[in-house]
């Protein structure tokens, strides 16, 4: 790989990033050592036997490493009794304080706890969203003046050998870093290194570094940057993983699997943090599930090297394709729905993948997560499909009308006498994808590949496969297809969410088929397909809640309003609303959602159109309905109707 475009060990030999070991009180991170699970109490932090009683469910869960907000020194000072109200029952699990705009209560927490996360973007900055011009003598102030109001903290930490991490967050950088770099990965990758050389200045180096995000594309381009920095600057601070405001419930599972597992894909991170708007200990099995598939990853089959990287890791742009009927090149991704075990197919089946038939109307009613194929094997249908649906059956029983398809396997299809004159569906993996096969492809103006995998680093694989192609210029667009068998709903759900979602994250692939046996229901596998896409940003079937999960800074019931929101807002498709408990990345996050809802006080809400403030200090009671009203005066509100 190309020392500019770097971030890992290697694209297809599975190895985790060496980072230098660094120590939080008992617990050693980064190095040697296991992927670390940590989450975040959402108590009151002035409640000492509350946020006690939940840091220990959490611990119990698993936790390894308890995140309390200290957002006044007030509340940094009781982190002490916290803490021994822990140890007098036995727990000695490190503690974090988490740190916004307060230097005072990060020094004070220093003292007390094992770990101090700050946040670059407001610890010494007020945010305007002003642009700011500044030449490089003006911009040199700026930083003498960060180094001034950071040094203490840093040579605080050092004597009392606490832990710090330096923890990027997508919404909220700097006015200054915004006027130099924008609203970008470098622009994140540069706010924390500002802070990181500080502290190397003072020979200080017990840091971990993170840079989150809600949307997955900027998320995991920043870590890689930062990665790629970091290996040219020769450091190797550990990473902690994480995607903010992800989210509830499946949206926000899988939304977290896509961004850290496509990281944890390559190797990289050494602690992990999902966030889901649940309660805390809920969090961990999540986090566990998407860092125990590692533990043994690097015994996959191998994988040839790769001759070159023909993608900006970066940046995010598509693949170039050719458009194959409503397959490739400008077309969203399509989804592939497997009907081809079990019992003859039926109009009833169909409902299940976003197709509802009525039988007194003798009509179809087609949902915004109706599938675009499915996949019959050797069997047929003997009813009239939804105009929007078409079918692929086996090619030796490929049965030639209209919106019928056949599937090839390999190289068979170069031979077959038999062929659809619109679309034809060749299947193979890395290995049956060779010269022969793509001089077919690049000749034939119906092939779609359909891209396969056995292998345990899959990813890996079927990403070298799409390497090969551009390679050697071929624009046939490509479904992704992965396997699973016998998992648990969650399991499924992460694994997939990851392996699936990462390639898209890299903008390859024109489409989606999930071949689940004994992994949940039809519905579940179909909603998890437009959920993969709907994370990675390159489908957009339904509303986006980027939702934080909630903390001592919350100023509400976050569960309970995004609920209520989600509720009046659920059918609103494309549309991002940002529910966020406090002010901390309240604003910043705004810029990457259409509207927003953020607490600013007791009771009293702000709403906001993108990053503008709208309407300050609205009464919770009546928010959720000022928020519909202000979706409205923009053009963006429809009623909902019945399915």
């Amino acid at each position: 790989m190309e020392d500019n475009k770097r971030y890992c060990n290697s694209l297809t030999a599975f190895s985790r990033f060496k980072t230098r070991e660094v120590t939080i009180g008992s617990l050693k991170m980064g190095g040697d050592n296991p992927i670390r699970i940590q989450s975040m109490t959402t108590t009151d932090t002035m409640d000492t036997e509350k946020t006690a009683a939940q840091s220990i469910r959490m611990i119990d869960a698993g936790c390894e490493l308890v995140r309390i907000t200290a957002p006044s020194k007030k509340d940094a000072e009781n982190l002490r009794p916290i803490k021994d109200f822990l140890a007098a029952k036995g727990y000695t699990t490190p503690l974090v304080a988490d740190i916004h705009f307060t230097p005072n209560a990060a020094e004070v927490a220093a003292t007390i706890v094992e770990k101090v996360r700050v946040n670059p973007g407001n610890y010494a900055d007020k945010k305007k969203f002003e642009h700011i011009e500044y030449n490089d003598e003006t911009y040199k102030a700026e930083l003498e003046r960060i180094r001034e109001r950071f040094t203490p903290l840093v040579l605080l930490c050092k004597k009392h050998n606490t832990a710090m991490r330096i923890g990027t967050n997508h919404g909220s950088l700097s006015d200054r870093i915004l006027s130099r770099y924008g609203d970008t990965p470098l622009g994140m990758v540069e706010s924390a290194m500002e802070f990181l050389h500080i502290c190397r200045d003072h020979d200080f180096h017990n840091i971990v570094l993170s840079m989150k995000a809600s949307n997955t594309q900027v998320m995991v381009q920043a870590y890689r940057l930062l990665v790629n920095r970091m290996m040219n600057e020769g450091m190797n601070y550990p990473l902690h993983l994480g995607v903010t405001e992800a989210g509830e419930g499946e949206d926000g599972r899988i939304k977290s699997a896509v961004g850290i597992g496509t990281l944890l894909e390559d190797g990289l991170g050494d602690t992990i943090r999902v966030s889901l708007t649940e309660e805390p200990e809920f969090e961990i099995p999540v986090a566990f599930a998407l860092a125990k598939r590692y533990e043994n990853r690097a015994k996959h089959a191998p994988i040839p090297e790769l001759d070159s990287y023909p993608i900006n890791p970066f940046e995010y742009t598509r693949r170039p394709s050719t458009a194959i009927g409503n397959i490739g090149d400008h077309n969203v991704p399509r989804i592939i729905q497997d009907f081809s075990r079990g019992e003859e197919i039926k109009p009833a089946n169909l409902h299940a993948v976003g197709y509802n038939y009525s039988v007194p109307l003798d009509k179809w009613n087609i949902t915004d997560q109706a599938c675009d194929f499915i996949y019959l094997g050797d069997k047929s249908i003997s009813f009239e499909i939804p105009g929007t649906l078409s079918v692929i059956q086996n090619a030796d029983a490929w049965q030639d009308k209209d919106r019928h398809f056949p599937l090839f396997e390999s190289i068979s299809y170069v031979v077959a006498e038999r062929k659809s004159s619109e679309i034809n569906f060749v299947k193979t993996d890395l290995e049956g994808l060779d010269m022969p096969l793509i001089a077919a492809l690049k000749s034939d103006s119906t092939a779609v590949l359909v891209l396969t995998t056995e292998n345990e680093h899959g990813m890996a694989e079927q990403r070298a496969a799409f390497f090969r192609l551009m390679e050697e210029g071929c624009h046939t667009p490509v479904i992704i297809q992965r396997s699973y068998r016998d998992l648990d709903e969650n399991t499924f759900q992460l694994h997939a969410s990851t392996d699936l979602g990462a390639p898209f994250i890299d903008g390859l692939g024109d489409g989606i088929w999930i071949d689940a046996v004994n992994c949940g229901s039809k519905k579940t596998i179909n909603s998890l397909a437009f959920g993969i896409l709907q994370a990675t940003r390159t489908r957009i079937s339904k509303t986006e809640y980027i939702s934080c999960p909630s903390c001592g800074r919350t100023l509400f019931d976050l569960q309970e309003t995004t609920a209520k929101i989600r509720a009046r807002t659920s059918h609103l498709k494309g549309i991002k609303i940002g529910i966020m408990g406090c002010i901390v990345n309240g604003p910043g996050e705004m810029a990457d959602a259409d509207y927003g809802y953020v607490g600013t006080g007791q009771g009293k809400i702000t709403l906001y159109k993108e990053k503008e403030v709208v309407k300050r200090n609205v009464p919770e009671k009546e928010a959720v309905d000022e928020l519909i009203a202000l979706i409205a005066a923009h053009g963006d509100w429809i009623e909902a109707t019945e399915a």
